[in-house]
């Protein structure tokens, strides 16, 4: 469907526009990722277990999938340009509070609420898709997640080079002001854009869930992603314990560690032109079959922190490409509901990873390190079952 604000004149340099929405992504989402990594410090701040500590990871991805049901609508209906620097302003709020927090309760609310209000990254993938041409919208699309997922994957890095310089808690800090200048920067750069629903907020909730009923391909798409995206979260956050554990790398080891995922952003881009020239359907196949394989590598290999490494390489690129695919898809769907479908999927996607990281830190200290990649490895197979699914189904 082509409506008015479809049919507008081009934005003007399309590129800086991009790849200023790249950063924002990044410096967003990141918020979600920096406790993974600190999860021994926290816990030992706070005398609270390591399955309790990893309870931060889950409460940053509850928070965020309740963003993704309250806020990101409202994409549809407000200027995003007004919306998500106000977010973010939100989201400093909550940085700043985490930082001086003085018990493991306070630190759990404000790592909800900093997931809450970092739901600016997926106010903004829609808006890309929006002013991208038809023909280039894989392509675009896969930019601006190549800035999103540079900042999941550098959190890590990031946030254990800054608690061995300064203490875990220094991140928080740094990050809070890195989102009040991100909000000025956007107010400036963000083209003006008049949403098409004009119905009410209710309205416009209720239209959510006319998406999901009534939109196969959307179900499809987002329990995919969200099988995906728990592997993901499970193996990211139970990887700490085990290189802390069984191979006794220092926060600054971490941190280095965590950099060899930023293979997953470098193809994101390629996997946006695959979709683009119709071998979505394809890719995606792959890329479950690429995630299988890493984490049988990650299961097998647990002795050799180079073979962790390579099966973080694999999962990366296999997890961040399927999203890239299976975003260009739904972006498809409906032109005049960009916010909404993406509602629908990124709940979907980050309910899944928020269970998986709750199931992660349990087993591993039930289990230890195998058991996490077994339950990972089982949510591939349940991944390529689905495929399979919808390739004999619908597409």
């Amino acid at each position: 469907m082509t409506t008015l604000s479809e049919a507008r004149a081009p934005v003007r340099n399309l590129r800086l526009v991009t790849g200023v929405m790249a950063v924002a992504c990044g410096l967003a989402v990141a918020n979600l990722y920096y406790a993974q990594p600190l999860l021994a410090l926290i816990a030992g701040s706070f005398r609270i277990s390591d399955g309790t500590a990893a309870a931060v990871v889950t409460a940053n991805q509850i928070g965020y999938a309740i963003g993704l049901v309250v806020l990101l609508p409202l994409g549809d209906l407000v200027d995003n340009r007004k919306l998500a620097p106000r977010t973010l302003l939100g989201t400093a709020v909550a940085l700043v509070v985490a930082a001086v927090s003085p018990s493991a309760g306070v630190f759990l609310a404000m790592s909800v609420l900093i997931g809450v209000t970092s739901v600016v990254a997926q106010i903004l993938i829609p808006l890309a898709a929006h002013l991208a041409p038809a023909e280039q919208r894989g392509r675009v699309v896969g930019q601006v997640m190549s800035g999103l997922l540079l900042g999941i994957l550098l959190a890590r890095t990031v946030a254990s080079l800054a608690a061995a310089l300064w203490g875990w808690r220094s991140i928080y800090l740094i990050s809070a002001v890195l989102m009040v200048a991100l909000s000025v920067c956007l107010v400036r750069v963000l083209p003006y854009r008049e949403p098409d629903h004009t119905a009410s907020y209710r309205a416009l909730m209720a239209s959510v869930v006319r998406l999901a009923r009534h939109e196969p391909v959307l179900r499809q798409r987002a329990l995919g992603q969200a099988l995906m995206f728990a592997t993901f979260s499970a193996f990211w956050t139970a990887i700490t314990y085990e290189l802390v554990r069984d191979h006794h790398l220092s926060q600054t080891a971490i941190g280095v560690f965590a950099l060899v995922g930023a293979a997953g952003a470098a193809t994101a881009p390629l996997a946006g032109h695959l979709g683009d020239r119709g071998l979505g359907r394809s890719a995606r196949a792959a890329m479950i079959a690429v995630g299988l394989v890493a984490m049988v590598l990650a299961g097998a290999g647990a002795a050799s922190v180079v073979l962790l490494a390579v099966a973080a390489v694999l999962l990366d690129v296999a997890v961040q490409s399927h999203q890239v695919l299976s975003q260009r898809d739904i972006y498809a769907l409906r032109g005049d509901a960009r916010a909404r479908v993406n509602t629908v999927y990124m709940t979907v996607v980050f309910v899944g990873g928020a269970l998986a990281s709750a199931t992660a830190g349990w087993l591993d200290d039930a289990y230890g390190w195998f058991g996490v990649t077994l339950f990972a490895a089982a949510l591939q197979v349940v991944a390529g079952v689905l495929w399979l699914m919808s390739r004999f189904g619908r597409p």
